[in-house]
Formats: C-alpha cells, structure tokens, sequence
C-alpha cells in the first residue's frame, strides 16, 4: 500500500487549496478514504472522509461549508478542495485508508495559511 500527498503549500487567508493523494498497492476503489491534519503540538484530526463509491460523505464541523473531498477511481486518487482558509487550516494534511484491520498512511503535505 502506498499513499502520496501533494499539493500543500503557503496561501493567504481567505485563499484555496486543493491537495490529492495518489493511492496504489490495493483495489483502491473498494475502500474508503479519510483525509486526516495535525497542527503543530496537536493531535491529528479526522477531516473529511468518503465512501468506496463516493456516496456517503461526512466532513469535521471546522469545515463543513469550506473544503470538499472527492475521488476519482479511475486515476486511483483522492482530493481534498480547501476554500476560505484560515490560519486554523494550517497543518499537515495525511490521507488515510483502513484495510484489512490496519490503518495506512501517506507521508503528509504541509498547508499554511498565513498573510
């Protein structure tokens, strides 16, 4: 199993930022996918996570509104669609699949969202 982050990076308050994580080694389109962040001194959060197929969606309150998770099961990738951030988004954001009894986790991509 292997899962890689990309996309992070610096952007201003009130700004967008969309990350993906490339996902191989496992029927990807079977399982699913959390995006996960941890802020500096803070434990890692659940963020946003979707279903195998993409139906049943479910979002922390600190961001419902202002990021959307998608997938598509065709390229093996997951996104996370960041909008209205704040300086509270900053972090590292990991991408997490649960299989077969075991969680797996990306490297992580850094967001900071200061002026």
């Amino acid at each position: 199993v292997q899962l890689v982050e990309s996309g992070g990076g610096l952007v201003q308050p009130g700004g967008s930022l969309r990350v993906s994580c490339a996902a191989s080694g496992f029927p990807f389109s079977r399982y699913a996918m959390k995006w996960y962040r941890q802020a500096p001194g803070k434990e890692r959060e659940l963020v946003a996570s979707i279903s195998s197929g993409g139906g049943s969606i479910n979002y922390a309150d600190s961001v419902k509104g202002r990021f959307t998770i998608s997938r598509d099961n065709a390229k093996n990738t997951v996104y996370l669609q960041m909008n209205s951030l704040k300086p509270d988004d900053t972090g590292v954001y990991y991408c997490n699949a649960f299989i077969l009894g075991r969680d797996h986790w990306g490297q992580g991509t850094q967001v900071t969202v200061s002026s």
